[in-house]
C-alpha cells in the first residue's frame, strides 16, 4: 500500500519565483538608492549581507503568507493589504537584524525602509501588468460593435462598484460611459475613470446623445418615484433602450455588489421606500428560543412569517395550514435554507376545534401568528358561510385557545378592508378584531393579544399583480376595474418585518396599524407593469375598465372615524382603539352568524353582518 505523506512540502507555482526573485531584488535597489545609483566598494559587503537576509526572510514569509496564490488578473483591496503586511513584516525583520549586527557590520538605517517602498511598488507593479493585460485580452474578445453602453443612476457606493466590475470584466460586453447622480459636488468628477455627467433629471439628453444602450439603476436610497420616473423617461426615448436595477441595499453593504446579480426592474423598486429599521433585540426577545406557531403557515403571509421567524431563532416552528401541498413546499424551503431550525407541520383547519385544541396541547406555542383566512373580496362575496365560519369563527378559536393556553404573544393578521367594509370578507375580518380584543379582556398579565392592520401585499397569491403579469404573456388586455380605484401596497417582507415589531409592543387588545405610504392607482400600476415587461401601454398592450365588482371600494382606509391614532415607539407603526362594543351581544352575534352559515342561510348573514359592525356600508341584500 502506497502511503500518503501528509507533510508534503508546497508545490510552488512560477508566481511564487516571481514574487520572490523581485521582492528580493528591492534591497540592492535601495543601496542604489540610498547611494544615488553609485554604491561604494565599501558598502559592497553591507548590501550583499542584506540581500541574503533579505532572500531568506522573504522566502519564508512568502511561504507562510501564501501570497502565491493570490489571482493577480483579478487582484482586489483585500490582497493588496495582504501584501502590504508581509512587505511590513520583511522589513521589520530587516531592520532588526541590522541592529543586531552592529557594530560588526552596519547596514544604513534607511534600507530597511527604502526595501519596503520597492518590495509594495514591484510586488504591485508585477500584479498590475498581469491585471491590464488580462483586461486587454478579455476586451479584444467582444467585438467593438457588440457592447453594450451603459449609463449608470447614482454615483454612490453601489455605481462605483458596479462599474468597476463592467471594466475589470470587458468579456461582459458592458461599457460604462457615464453617470447621473444628484450630488452636484460630484458633477465633473471621474470615478473609476467614469465621468459624472449631471443630475438624474438630464437623463434625456444623454441617451441619444452618447449613444446609450441600457440604464442601471445603481442607487438604493432611491424611491419608488423617482424609479418609476427614470423608467418612464427611458421608455419615451427615440431608442429601444434596457433597463435593469441593482440589489438591495443590504447586498451593498455586504459588498455583493457583482454583474450577475443586476436584474430587472420589478415593480416592488416602483414602490421602494427606504428599508424597515427593526429593533430587533425587542423582537428576539419574545421569539428567541420560543415554541412559535403561525397558522395558515403555507400561504403567502404565513409562509413569509415563518421565513422572518427563522431569523431569530425559535426553538420550534408549528406550521398549521390545511393545504398539504403548500406545507409541504415550506418544508422542503426549511430543510433547503434553514437546517438549524427545528419545525413539525399540522395539517388541520382553524375551523375545526378540536384539531386546533390538540396542536395546541402537543405543542404548547408561547408565540401565535394568526394568518389563516379567506381574503379574495368577489370569492367570499359568492360564498359569504365560508368567510363567516373561516374568518370568524376560525379567529375565534384561535383567539380563545391562545389565552387558555397562556401564549404570551398572539397577533391577529387583519386588513384595511376591516374598515367601514363594503363587502362580506371585510366585515368578517373586522369581526376578527373584535373577537381578538374580546378574548383579550380574559387574559392574564403576561399575555397579550393583537391585531395588526395593513393594506395589500405584492406577489400574495390571488392579488392584482400575478393576474396583470398573467394577462400580459397573453398579450393582454389588462383589466382594471376603475380608473380612480386606488390601493395601499407593501411587500411581502416589509409587512410580516412590520409584524413582528408591531407584536413586540404588546400592548394587549390593540389595533396596530402599518405605515402603507400613499395609495397606488390600479391603473398607473397596470402600466408600469406593462413597461416593465418591455411593452407599450395602449399599443402592445391594451388596458379596459371592467367595472367594479360586488364588495369592492375605490379607497381603502385604515382607520375609521371612530377610532383614535396614536403613535407607537416605531415610526412605521401605529395604534388604532376601536370604539366599546358589548361583549355578551357580539358573542351571541357570532353564534347567531355561525348556525346561518351551517344552514346556508345568506340573507340572514348578510342582515346581521350590515346591522352588527359599526360604520358598515354594505347591502343587507346580497349582491353578488
Amino acid at each position: 500500500m502506497v502511503g500518503v505523506n501528509k507533510h508534503r512540502a508546497p508545490s510552488f507555482n512560477a508566481k511564487f519565483w516571481i514574487d520572490w526573485l523581485i521582492w528580493s531584488a528591492a534591497v540592492p535597489l535601495a543601496y542604489f538608492a540610498r547611494f544615488d545609483a553609485t554604491v561604494p566598494a565599501i558598502w559592497l559587503p553591507s548590501m550583499l549581507t542584506a540581500t541574503v537576509i533579505g532572500m531568506v526572510a522573504k522566502f519564508v514569509l512568502l511561504v507562510t503568507s501564501k501570497l502565491y496564490l493570490q489571482t493577480w488578473r483579478s487582484i482586489a483591496f483585500r490582497d493588496l493589504a495582504a501584501i502590504v503586511r508581509v512587505v511590513a513584516a520583511a522589513s521589520v525583520v530587516l531592520g532588526g537584524v541590522a541592529f543586531l549586527l552592529r557594530p560588526g557590520m552596519v547596514i544604513p538605517r534607511s534600507i530597511p525602509l527604502l526595501d519596503g517602498l520597492f518590495s509594495l511598488l514591484l510586488l504591485l507593479m508585477v500584479r498590475a501588468l498581469q491585471r491590464y493585460r488580462h483586461e486587454n485580452r478579455a476586451a479584444s474578445t467582444v467585438a467593438t460593435e457588440n457592447r453594450r453602453r451603459v449609463l449608470i443612476i447614482g454615483a454612490g457606493d453601489a455605481g462605483t462598484l458596479i462599474a468597476r466590475e463592467m471594466l475589470r470584466h470587458p468579456e461582459t460586453g458592458l461599457e460604462p460611459v457615464g453617470f447621473l447622480d444628484d450630488d452636484a459636488a460630484k458633477k465633473g468628477q471621474r470615478i473609476a475613470t467614469v465621468p459624472v455627467l449631471g443630475p438624474i433629471d438630464e437623463i434625456e439628453g444623454h441617451l441619444d446623445a452618447l449613444a446609450i444602450d441600457e440604464v442601471l439603476i445603481a442607487a438604493p436610497s432611491l424611491g419608488g418615484v423617482v424609479v418609476r420616473d427614470v423608467i418612464e423617461r427611458t421608455s419615451m426615448a427615440s431608442r429601444e433602450i434596457s433597463y435593469r436595477i441593482i440589489p438591495s441595499i443590504h447586498e451593498v453593504l455586504a459588498g455583493n455588489v457583482t454583474i450577475d446579480r443586476v436584474r430587472k426592474v420589478e415593480v416592488e423598486d416602483l414602490l421602494r421606500r427606504p428599508p424597515v429599521d427593526l429593533d430587533l433585540p425587542a423582537i428576539s426577545s419574545y421569539l428567541s428560543d420560543r415554541v412559535v406557531m403561525v397558522t395558515g403557515a403555507g400561504g403567502s403571509i404565513g409562509s413569509e412569517l415563518v421565513r422572518q421567524v427563522c431569523r431569530f431563532g425559535p426553538s420550534l416552528l408549528v406550521l398549521f395550514g390545511r393545504g398539504e401541498n403548500s406545507l409541504y413546499a415550506l418544508e422542503r424551503e426549511l430543510d433547503r435554507n434553514h437546517t438549524e431550525i427545528s419545525y413539525r407541520s399540522v395539517v388541520g383547519d382553524v375551523r375545526d376545534r378540536g384539531r386546533l385544541e390538540q396542536a395546541f396541547g402537543q405543542h404548547r406555542p408561547a408565540v401565535v401568528f394568526h394568518a389563516a383566512a379567506h381574503k379574495h373580496v368577489p370569492l367570499m362575496e359568492a360564498n359569504p358561510e365560508e368567510a363567516v365560519r373561516n374568518n370568524i369563527v376560525g379567529t375565534k378559536n384561535v383567539a380563545e385557545l391562545a389565552v387558555a393556553h397562556g401564549v404570551t404573544h398572539l397577533v391577529n393578521i387583519s386588513t384595511d378592508k376591516a374598515v367601514n367594509p363594503t363587502s362580506i370578507m371585510g366585515a368578517s375580518k373586522r369581526i376578527g378584531e373584535l373577537l381578538l380584543q374580546n378574548a383579550a379582556r380574559g387574559a392574564g398579565p403576561e399575555q397579550a393579544l393583537v391585531s395588526v392592520r395593513f393594506g395589500n401585499v405584492l406577489g400574495s397569491r390571488g392579488s392584482v399583480v400575478p393576474l396583470f403579469e398573467e394577462q400580459i404573456r397573453n398579450g393582454g388586455p389588462v383589466t382594471v376595474t376603475h380608473r380612480d380605484m386606488q390601493r395601499y401596497f407593501m411587500t411581502i417582507p416589509e409587512a410580516t418585518q412590520l409584524v413582528l415589531q408591531a407584536a413586540s409592543h404588546g400592548r394587549n387588545g390593540e389595533i396596530y396599524i402599518l405605515d402603507m405610504g400613499e395609495p397606488v392607482l390600479i391603473y398607473d400600476l397596470a402600466r408600469d407593469l406593462i413597461l416593465l415587461s418591455g411593452l407599450e401601454p395602449g399599443e402592445d398592450i391594451e388596458i379596459v375598465f371592467s367595472g367594479m365588482r360586488p364588495g369592492e371600494k375605490l379607497y381603502e382606509e385604515l382607520v375609521s372615524d371612530s377610532e383614535r391614532d396614536g403613535p407607537t415607539p416605531h415610526p412605521s407603526i401605529f395604534v388604532a382603539r376601536p370604539s366599546a362594543f358589548e361583549p355578551e351581544h357580539l358573542l351571541a352575534t357570532v353564534n347567531r352568524l355561525e348556525l346561518a352559515a351551517l344552514e346556508g342561510e345568506e340573507a340572514t348573514l348578510r342582515t346581521i353582518l350590515a346591522e352588527l359592525i359599526e360604520g358598515s356600508q354594505m347591502s343587507p341584500v346580497g349582491n353578488a
